[in-house]
């Protein structure tokens, strides 16, 4: 798999990443070991997870394959913190003490003395910005995070996260940042990516095939197995469930079939070659879902094809 260079850093990661949001719940240790082994036999080598993946699952099966199925120094790990689970609902806390807790945390059920790239999952108002970026410096400075980023932050919060971050020698740049972002949510395109270009931030887009639905499974209705009909996903995927989304759906498939492609393929396309983005991060169900996925990298999608994707999905 080809590689890509994280923003103005050293760092290097293949040009997609593994996902592993659904592990340790949906997803368990056999899915996902078959799912780990077609990535890294497809030459992948960036995989993201985060403590609140599964309230800490997702990092603890990972940590459980890391050395079996992929040796660590193969490997571009990273994680999360600032959300956690509480009182049976979500909360956000990027105290420094919380954010640096949790890191700990993240190492021991990661195996692992350091992750590749850390990132703060989730702005708050509750903690300073300066507070919560000096738990990043801290984290670089004791070995424990290689490079640092951030991860739903809107346009100006990027912006003014990685200027303070540039403002003072000895602060540790931010790498990048992880972002909602498909032919289904192009809202980052306005704000968040013209501040990394401008500020040397590698994009990590998440949700790229706009939640499962540009794969085209919901064409004819919700699959009984697919996250629409599953609890805790149905209003997640619902909310792309729309007349609009489905004129966009219809355009992905109908270049599919002209191709030869999958519309997943299509999509996902489209997205890893669009201005600024570094690897889209793709959550599979299935190993086999997963190889479709892998599959598009030897796949260019056509020029004239992508401006027509670009114009009917233009919000």
């Amino acid at each position: 798999m080809q590689e890509r260079s994280v923003g103005a850093t050293g760092l290097s990661v293949s040009r997609l990443g593994l996902g592993t949001m659904t592990w340790g719940r949906d997803t368990d240790e056999h899915e996902a070991r078959d799912q780990l082994i077609a990535f890294a036999e497809a030459g992948g080598t960036l995989v993201d997870t985060a403590a609140a993946y599964g309230g800490g699952a997702s990092e603890e099966l990972l940590g459980s394959l890391i050395g079996d199925v992929m040796a660590r120094d193969e490997l571009v790990l990273a994680t999360k913190a600032g959300i956690s689970a509480r009182r049976g609902g979500r909360t956000h806390n990027t105290s420094r003490g919380h954010l640096l807790a949790t890191l700990d945390a993240s190492l021991q059920r990661l195996g692992t003395d350091h992750v590749d790239l850390w990132q703060v999952h989730v702005w708050s108002d509750e903690a300073p910005l300066e507070e919560t970026l000096s738990a990043l410096d801290q984290a670089v400075t004791s070995g424990r995070a290689s490079y640092v980023g951030i991860s739903n932050y809107t346009g100006w919060q990027t912006a003014w996260a990685a200027s303070w971050q540039r403002a003072v020698p000895g602060r540790t740049p931010l790498a990048s940042t992880q972002v909602e972002y498909s032919l289904l949510n192009r809202a980052v395109e306005a704000e968040v990516l013209p501040a990394c270009a401008a500020l040397g931030l590698g994009v990590f887009p998440w949700s790229p095939l706009g939640r499962g639905v540009l794969t085209g499974k919901y064409r004819t209705g919700t699959p009984a197995d697919s996250r629409a009909a599953s609890n805790h996903f149905s209003g997640f995927v619902g909310a792309y469930l729309t007349e609009r989304s489905a004129g966009v759906v219809e355009a992905v498939a109908r270049a599919a079939d002209g191709l030869g492609w999958t519309p997943l393929q299509v999509a996902l396309v489209w997205l890893r070659d669009r201005p600024g983005v570094t690897a889209p991060i793709v959550g599979a169900r299935t190993a086999a879902q997963l190889r479709d996925s892998l599959a598009t990298d030897e796949l260019t999608l056509p020029d004239e094809i992508a401006d027509a994707l670009d114009d009917v999905s233009a919000e």
